[in-house]
């Protein structure tokens, strides 16, 4: 199991650095690929091996249980079809001369990067560490959504460094005064960060530290993760960002960001009450679904669109975390990468729309599924997730999702929930029906490089493959979520 961890961690690294030495070329191109895929292997691995209460640690620094592989497989399919598609993407971006040699190493060995900072934050059994992870993500992706250094990309890379990094900043509070509460109960300091330490001394933590604490993890983690209040950042950052880069950003990111909070909520829990943060992810996860629910029906560009609608997504799982439950916590890890799954579809296929119109104003965007199979095909399957119809697994998600807050009692927040949902879903299928249907009259031609056509058709299937059946991964779901929702069932 320490190998396969190392694996997971080291294998991205290398290619970082491979391609920051030897520039962009296909073998470095395609070691960043193998190197994402390493990682769902080692996932998928370490997942055969993990039992319900299985907990492996190393050093006190990593730890493997079933929370850590379940994201791992998330990262891991998200980011192989995201860099697959980026050989592709760097390809057409060097021949059209939109960037140059020097653009496209630093995009590649960035890239990377990002995919081992959020290995390490996913595996890490120190808050502190998890911390340095999560905000070198934040430093990054900053140069990845300025890649192309147009003004409107420098625009949304300097937005999302002040509000995400005020985000970190208050996090990083929030960790200080947990460290502080957990020493002052009695553990021993150079231990104090440690999760299964807080999680021993939850019980004996200050209530009034660990609520101020809770909160200010709860907002900090919260702006990573796309919540309100510091959610602004999300559609100015998503629009401007190469496309691979944001269906990782989209798809995955804010997933870890929002798993630390599912880490931590137990330990606040057993503090002040499950009543605490339970209220606190309503509010935040309601008023997330508001303000996305109504920009969606206003945006005008597709990629904003897709910001939005993965704002919503993210509102729907703080909903489910609050729930608590393992049922919720099952659904929501099920979300998650049903929803990584059908986001990378659609800002891989809307990223080639861009390049072939110069734009990605939905007025300007029309009968694609006339105009290319495989990029009008995509883009439906990805809208047909993401509005969680059958047999797609969102659908599953989304019906465990609401049994989870009936059962908890939490019919009101279920009731405003799907009245906002069902405003998303409409403002969702009103725009993706202008893009995919209409007369194909004077539209240019779409082109899709094989790379990206390669990623397009696994993502296909594996979105497919995850509907019919969860197969494994759904025992691998029920164990997070019992080791996480149990300990805390209403």
């Amino acid at each position: 199991m320490t190998g396969l961890l190392l694996a997971a961690i080291l294998a991205p690294i290398g290619a970082s650095i491979a391609t920051l030495v030897g520039g962009w070329r296909r073998a470095t191109a395609t070691l960043i690929a193998l190197s994402a895929l390493t990682v769902l292997g080692c996932g998928a691995a370490l997942g055969l091996r993990v039992e319900s209460g299985t907990r492996f640690a190393l050093g006190g620094l990593l730890r493997v249980d079933a929370l850590t592989v379940t994201m791992l497989i998330v990262i891991g399919i998200v980011a192989t079809l995201a860099s697959w598609a980026s050989i592709g993407y760097l390809d057409a971006e060097l021949a059209d001369g939109h960037t140059d040699a020097r653009s496209a190493r630093a995009y590649g060995s960035l890239t990377a990067a990002f995919l081992a900072a959020m290995v390490v934050a996913v595996c890490a059994n120190n808050i502190g560490v998890i911390w340095v992870a999560i905000e070198a993500t934040t430093v990054i992706t900053a140069f990845l959504v300025g890649h192309r250094r147009t003004r409107t990309a420098l625009e949304a890379t300097w937005k999302y460094v002040v509000i995400c990094s005020v985000g970190i900043a208050i996090a990083f509070l929030g960790t200080v005064l947990l460290y502080y509460a957990v020493e002052h109960a009695g553990a021993p300091a150079s231990e104090a960060l440690d999760l299964d330490v807080l999680t021993a001394y939850a019980g004996r933590l200050d209530p009034g530290i660990a609520r101020l604490a809770g909160g200010l993890l709860l907002i900090g983690y919260g702006a990573k993760a796309g919540l309100f209040p510091f959610h602004t950042w999300l559609a100015d950052a998503h629009s401007q960002a190469p496309a691979p880069v944001s269906a990782l950003m989209s798809g995955v990111l804010l997933s870890v960001a929002f798993s630390v909070l599912i880490r931590i909520k137990p330990i606040i829990d057993t503090a002040t009450g499950a009543a605490y943060m339970r209220s606190g992810l309503l509010i935040v996860g309601l008023a997330t679904l508001l303000i996305a629910a109504l920009m969606l029906t206003v945006t005008p560009d597709i990629k904003r669109m897709l910001a939005y609608s993965s704002m919503e997504n993210m509102g729907l799982i703080a909903i489910a975390a609050a729930a608590g439950t393992t049922l919720a916590i099952a659904a929501l890890l099920l979300h998650v990468l049903a929803h990584g799954i059908g986001k990378t579809l659609l800002f891989l296929a809307s990223g080639q729309l861009q390049a072939a119109h110069n734009s990605t104003a939905i007025a300007d965007i029309t009968a694609v599924l006339r105009r290319s199979r495989l990029i009008g095909g995509s883009l439906a399957v990805g809208v047909i997730v993401l509005l969680g119809l059958p047999p797609f697994a969102m659908f599953a998600s989304e019906l465990a999702i609401a049994r989870s807050l009936a059962d908890a009692r939490l019919s009101w927040a279920l009731g405003v929930g799907m009245l906002l949902i069902a405003i998303a879903f409409a403002a969702l299928a009103r725009n993706s029906g202008r893009i995919l249907l209409g007369e194909p009259a004077g539209t240019p031609a779409i082109a899709v490089p094989r790379t990206v056509a390669a990623a397009l058709i696994l993502g296909i299937a594996a979105s497919i493959t995850l509907g019919v059946t969860a197969g494994p991964l759904s025992n691998l779901f029920t164990t997070a979520a019992s080791d996480i929702g149990s300990r805390h069932e209403p």
